[in-house]
């Protein structure tokens, strides 16, 4: 990036990553501020910058040097249409929009340039490729995707299918749009309006990791590594990373994390209420106390796994749905109201917390690597 003048147009975690990001790897530019179309519910400041509303901002900022600054769309890819022609209102006339692929390049530039969670990229690959089984969470409510994407980017046909989650609760599913549906064998599909896509994990923990080979995969032989994305998000892997995963002995695949400030607490302050986080705490304490006490420690820091989206050896995914669901349960009986007496997703954001709690309490026995979080429209 030439030297510029940089506004970062938004101010949640990605427009923070994508600042940080530019911050250390473009020390020649200039980070001025970041934009906002209004500060209700945003902070006044990020990263001891300010935050400002571009109204008030263009207002005080003569039209020639609008045109100066290099605006970065930092914001998710839906809103990009609005704020693009909100710019172009307000005088500004260059600009980028950070979909998801050029946020997972920044992102993965960054954490490379400060030794931290490590690209599967960066290995060499071996001969031959892992074996491997991805599910693709899928509801019903779900819009069509608007774009085409290549094979290798979201087909994926020789290692990906399409899961329909809730289907308990859903009539009419179609099994020609989804190969599996989470409602068979021993499930909790009725659960999928407070669990969102853990429908779908606990479906394949329950029926698929614990047997060597299975009558419900379509394959010779059984995947070492099985995984879960959502329809709309995929963790960004080729052939060629089946193939360096095989070299580098790779446990778990896991999205570059989102950064959040001052920490995580600024994530479940926004989609977890007080009580639930409690809830989730004292089910900790009591069916994992190593893990609750390194809790307040973990959730201090700015990383977060969001999403739940994992690729995973069998057994690692085993380990870590056996952890994961019991708590959660544990969780639904502590809440008020309890689990079963609503339909409001907090499971599935406080398996996200959980997710992050996991993966960095065990990141020096197990061999974690990462890769960029593609989000498809």
């Amino acid at each position: 990036m030439a030297e510029a003048e940089i506004v970062i147009y938004g101010a949640k975690s990605i427009a923070l990553g994508v600042g940080m990001a530019v911050r250390e790897l473009y020390p020649e530019c200039t980070l001025r501020c970041f934009l906002v179309s209004s500060l209700d519910r945003n902070s006044s400041v990020l990263m001891g910058l300010p935050v400002r509303e571009i109204q008030e901002f263009a207002a005080h900022t003569e039209k020639n040097h609008l045109e100066r600054f290099h605006v970065l769309i930092a914001t998710p890819e839906d809103m990009h249409p609005d704020i693009v022609s909100t710019l172009r209102q307000h005088g500004f006339s260059n600009y980028t929009c950070m979909d998801s692929r050029k946020e997972a390049v920044l992102m993965e530039r960054y954490f490379a340039k400060i030794g931290r969670f490590a690209s599967v990229h960066s290995l060499q690959p071996a001969d031959q490729g892992i074996r491997l089984q991805v599910f693709l969470a899928k509801s019903s409510k779900d819009r069509q995707l608007k774009n085409t994407y290549q094979k290798n980017t979201y087909q994926m046909p020789h290692w990906a299918q399409l899961i329909q989650v809730g289907a308990e609760k859903t009539s009419g599913y179609s099994r020609e749009a989804a190969v599996y549906t989470d409602h068979l064998g021993t499930h909790i599909s009725e659960k999928n309006g407070n669990y969102c896509e853990l429908t779908a994990l606990y479906w394949i923990w329950k029926n698929l990791l614990g047997r060597q080979h299975n009558e419900l995969l379509d394959q010779s032989t059984s995947p070492a590594y099985f995984g879960l994305f959502h329809y709309r998000r995929i963790l960004d892997l080729s052939d060629l990373d089946l193939k360096r995963m095989r070299a580098g002995n790779v446990d778990v695949v896991l999205q570059f994390p989102t950064l959040h400030e001052p920490d995580i607490s600024e994530h479940h302050a926004r989609y977890i209420k007080e009580g639930d986080w409690q809830a989730v705490q004292q089910a900790l304490a009591q069916l994992q106390p190593d893990y609750a006490a390194a809790f307040s420690r973990i959730m201090s820091q700015p990383y977060f796994y969001n999403y739940n989206l994992i690729v995973a050896k069998r057994q690692v995914l085993a380990d870590y749905c056996a952890w994961l669901f019991p708590i959660l349960e544990r969780t639904e009986q502590l809440s008020t109201p309890k689990g079963w007496e609503r339909q409001d997703r907090y499971i599935g954001y406080l398996g996200e917390n959980l997710m992050t709690l996991y993966f960095l309490y065990h990141r020096k026995d197990l061999r974690i690597y990462h890769t960029g979080r593609l989000m498809l429209t």
